[in-house]
């Protein structure tokens, strides 16, 4: 049984702030896709409201990232102050053994003249 004691904040930080980027990358295509129908649905009125879709579109993975880091490192934090409290989250860990890859071996001459 071993026990997580406290985590490395930047490093949650930055994990956070990568996944947020890739749900912004997600959410910037799903607001462009329905811009895209809006213009399709009103072909003759003004079109800047797009812009702003795109606009949000463009900005969207990195705000996301920014505040996926910021609450990387907050969550961070507080499992850091509440583990010293309450002593950490207890795992059973299990070792398994790695596969190894054995390469085929060369064909022998006589294999080949067959």
């Amino acid at each position: 049984m071993v026990r997580l004691r406290s985590l490395d904040v930047i490093s949650c930080a930055k994990i956070y702030g990568i996944m947020h980027f890739i749900i912004g990358i997600l959410l910037a295509l799903f607001f462009v896709l329905i811009g895209l129908v809006g213009l399709a649905a009103a072909p003759g009125r003004q079109k800047f409201g797009m812009i702003g879709v795109l606009v949000f579109a463009a900005l969207a993975p990195f705000l996301y990232a920014v505040f996926g880091f910021v609450a990387g490192a907050i969550s961070a934090l507080l499992y850091n102050w509440i583990a010293s409290i309450a002593g950490g989250i207890k795992m059973e860990l299990e070792t398994v053994p790695v596969p190894q890859f054995v390469p085929p071996s060369a064909p022998l001459a006589a294999d080949l003249a067959m």
